[in-house]
């Protein structure tokens, strides 16, 4: 059964919409501590319109996947019933088209009428459209009678509580499902109190439910002050951000658990999920607060993959299972014919953390040649608006590559490169990374055979003649 169709006779306690947070092992995660309905994080219409859904028989996801492969929702059958997916928009016929495609696989969509950040209202969406009513009621009309689930938004309060009141009245008039209030202004933010006499103005001049937003921290610490928060505000339902970023189990009747136990459970999600790693970083970053600094905030924090941010949580063990658990998969799934996307994640190939002769790409060479592997095989391409480069690596039959696009087609090689070492756990030459045996003596002190070699051995390079003339009190010595 739909809960979302329940709010009005339940008291329901939501997760909120929040970007970076909302994904799907927050969501699982969530649900697990109690709370009935979740929200996806903002996900921006001119996106996900071009964005292709695909089930992922290994992961056993629904994935809706972006033309440069970025996976830009996932969800299960877990959440189906629970799931709210929220979008950034200002155009109704956008609007519909990304409804439609993701209806079959949640249980309500809303539409952010609240963001007040830039990357939201520039573009005529969030806070944006708190001006423009006739725009709000041209969405929210098309959404209705256009899709076969329920449809909401959620909103800020207006400079007045008339003024909020009477925008309320109309969104009611439009047959949403329910409307959400965030009781802050638009130029507000999470330090100044939230409004609860607004929200209960709202809440007694309509007759749609009314969710109430923005009660994390001041009023809302624990499970127990959510039904507190709640009456405060008049509303039928609560929903909950930062304190359940803070601590998930805050939806839990039986009390908050210790914030350890959270992470850990978060993190299981994340490993079972193949979340994007700096994703997961976020997370747990968030929920660290003010222990970030700590030994384990810092293991945290330069952490690369899920692998090692495992290895910081003592959870090597279940990584491995679940890695081996998911490549059963991918081979069976493989052996039906199906084709396989490449591996994608965020990587950066920043020089400064490769010793000068040392980089990526060599050691994957040298990795494959041990494992006597075909040579890895680079595929290139330029995108044509910025002249920026994407390079997929394919290695032993799977295809690896790097999110972002570099300015250089050999930074994009190693990028992928990268990805592809780092997915299999292999060592990529990192300063600091200790001996890994991959790389000859030879190559990593960057000598070379024969007479031409010899010639660049007796070569100093700059660096080294400045160095050691500072050091014999030459110019530039203090």
């Amino acid at each position: 059964m739909n809960i979302f169709n329940e709010i009005a006779v339940f008291n329901v306690t939501a997760l909120a919409p929040m970007v970076r947070v909302g994904t799907l092992p927050m969501r699982l995660l969530a649900l697990d501590y109690g709370a009935d309905v979740v929200y996806c994080e903002e996900l921006i219409d001119l996106k996900m319109v071009q964005c292709q859904r695909v089930v992922n028989d290994v992961l056993q996801t629904v994935d809706f996947v972006a033309p440069d492969d970025r996976v830009m929702f996932r969800t299960c059958e877990r959440e189906k019933d629970r799931v709210v997916f929220q979008m950034g928009t200002a155009d109704p016929d956008r609007a519909l088209a990304v409804a439609r495609l993701v209806e079959k696989d949640v249980a309500a969509v809303d539409v952010n009428m609240g963001c007040p950040k830039e990357y939201s209202t520039k573009g005529g969406m969030g806070a944006a459209l708190l001006s423009d009513p006739e725009k709000i009621e041209a969405i929210l009309k098309k959404l209705v009678t256009g899709v076969s689930i329920p449809v909401t938004c959620k909103i800020r309060i207006l400079p007045s509580l008339q003024e909020t009141v009477s925008l309320v009245q109309r969104i009611e008039k439009t047959g949403v499902a329910a409307v959400a209030v965030h009781g802050r202004f638009k130029e507000e933010r999470p330090r100044h109190p939230v409004h609860c006499d607004y929200i209960q103005a709202v809440a007694r001049a309509v007759s749609i439910p009314v969710i109430a937003n923005g009660g994390s921290l001041d009023l809302v610490k624990t499970n127990a002050d959510v039904a507190e928060f709640r009456a405060a505000c008049g509303a039928s339902s609560v929903m909950l951000a930062r304190a359940a970023m803070w601590n998930a189990s805050v939806f839990s009747s039986r009390g908050p658990l210790p914030v350890e136990t959270v992470m850990e459970d978060y993190l299981r999600y994340a490993i079972r999920y193949d979340n994007n790693a700096f994703n997961t970083k976020y997370c747990l970053c968030q929920m660290l607060r003010d222990k970030v600094e700590s030994v384990l905030g810092k293991q945290v924090q330069a952490a690369q993959t899920n692998a090692e941010i495992s290895e910081a949580y003592g959870l090597q063990a279940f990584y491995q299972q679940t890695q081996d658990e998911l490549q059963a998969r991918r081979d069976a799934s493989q052996g039906g014919g199906q084709p396989e996307r490449p591996s994608v994640c965020f990587c950066v190939c920043c020089r400064r953390e490769y010793p000068p002769q040392i980089t990526p790409k060599m050691f994957l060479l040298e990795w494959s040649r041990k494992e006597k592997l075909e040579q890895p095989q680079y595929d290139t391409v330029q995108r044509s608006q910025d002249r920026s480069f994407q390079s997929t690596v394919t290695v032993a039959g799977r295809k690896y590559r790097s999110s972002l696009w570099e300015k250089s087609k050999k930074f994009a090689e190693q990028a992928s490169a990268i990805v592809c070492l780092r997915t299999l756990g292999v060592p990529e030459g990192r300063i600091g990374e200790g001996e890994s045996g991959l790389v000859c003596k030879r190559k990593r002190e960057g000598r070379a055979d024969g007479p031409a070699g010899a010639d660049r051995r007796k070569r100093p390079h700059v660096a080294s003649v400045l160095e050691e003339t500072q050091s014999n009190g030459g110019p530039g010595a203090v």
